[in-house]
This record gives C-alpha cells, sequence and structure tokens, in this order.
C-alpha cells in the first residue's frame, strides 16, 4: 500500500493538529489495510461488525505507537495536544464509517470506551529501537483474535497479526510519522 507522508510544501510550518489530521487518515488507511489483508490471507469475517472490531483493534494500537513516538520526541504539553487531536480525527473517521455500515447511533463513545480500556493494557508494554516488544504485538494479535474467533482458520489469526501484520502496521506508521515530522 502506498502511503504518501510528505508535505506538499516541504519547507512550510505544519502544526500539531495538522499533523495530527495526516496521521489519523494514515492510520485509518492502515487498520482498513490490515482488515483487508486478513481477509486475502483466507481469514473470515462474520460480518462488518466484526471487520470494524477488527479495524478498531489496529487504529487503538497506531493510537498507542503515536503515543511512544511523540514522548520521543516532544514535550508532554505537545505531545497532549497531537494525541487529543489524532484521536479526535480517528474518531471522526470512525463514526462515520460506523454509521454507514452499522447504521445510527453512538458508535464514537464505544470507541473511547475501547480506547480506554486497551490503553491500560498497553501501558505496561514496551517499544525499542526495533519497534514494539513481543508482548506488545502479541497483545494485538490476541485482541483481534478475540474478535475472530478460533473457530477453523481463524485460529492462526493470532499468529499473522503477531508475526506480520501488526509489525507491518507500526513500521508503516512509524515511517510516515517521521515523515511528517521532517
Amino acid at each position: 500500500m502506498r502511503i504518501k507522508s510528505h508535505w506538499n510544501l516541504e519547507d512550510a510550518q505544519r502544526s500539531l493538529p495538522e499533523i495530527a489530521s495526516a496521521l489519523a487518515f494514515i492510520a485509518w488507511r492502515l487498520a482498513l489495510d490490515k482488515a483487508i489483508q486478513l481477509h486475502c490471507a483466507r481469514f473470515l469475517y462474520r460480518d462488518d461488525a466484526q471487520r470494524l472490531a477488527v479495524i478498531q483493534e489496529y487504529l487503538v494500537f497506531l493510537i498507542q505507537i503515536a503515543d511512544r513516538l511523540a514522548a520521543e520526541r516532544m514535550d508532554a504539553e505537545a505531545r497532549r495536544i497531537l494525541l487529543t487531536s489524532l484521536v479526535k480525527q480517528i474518531l471522526a473517521h470512525w463514526q462515520e464509517n460506523a454509521e454507514e455500515l452499522l447504521g445510527p447511533g453512538d458508535h464514537g463513545r464505544r470507541f473511547i470506551e475501547r480506547l480506554n480500556e486497551r490503553s491500560e493494557e498497553y501501558a505496561d508494554f514496551r517499544m525499542t529501537e526495533e519497534g514494539p516488544s513481543y508482548p506488545f504485538l502479541r497483545h494485538l494479535g490476541f485482541s483481534i483474535q478475540t474478535w475472530m474467533g478460533e473457530a477453523g482458520e481463524n485460529r492462526w489469526v493470532i499468529d499473522q497479526v503477531m508475526d506480520k501484520d501488526g509489525y507491518e502496521a507500526y513500521r508503516d506508521f512509524a515511517n510516515a510519522f517521521d515523515n511528517l515530522f521532517d
């Protein structure tokens, strides 16, 4: 998947909310791509709600990655501004797409509840210079497997996410993050 992560006018200064908006769009595309890749790898979705749940897990994972990357690069106030803007933008993408697939409702509230729950769980996991630790990726895989179930081929989804898709999502997002700040 091709990700545009360079600004048209490279010398122009960008605000943190502008950077967050670009990151939210990239996170959405990556999460959607990884959900599609699971389907292409012959993992089965029961319905659109299950597919959206997988996308949600990837989005929450990428928010955690953004937080770790921001912590390395900026002070606490800038990090707060970036992450708040990022979550608001992702939430807007989420609400719009969830309404389109699932109908009207406060899908954003449920997304924030999941984000808060997962943020507590991810808090103990670390990133190294190579990326998310094994437990970090394992938790993403486990969270997705919880939604996908363990019947048939879906029992191997945790391996697909841990060994390939999760790390690729991290790598592509981290590269975009760096590019948008350079």
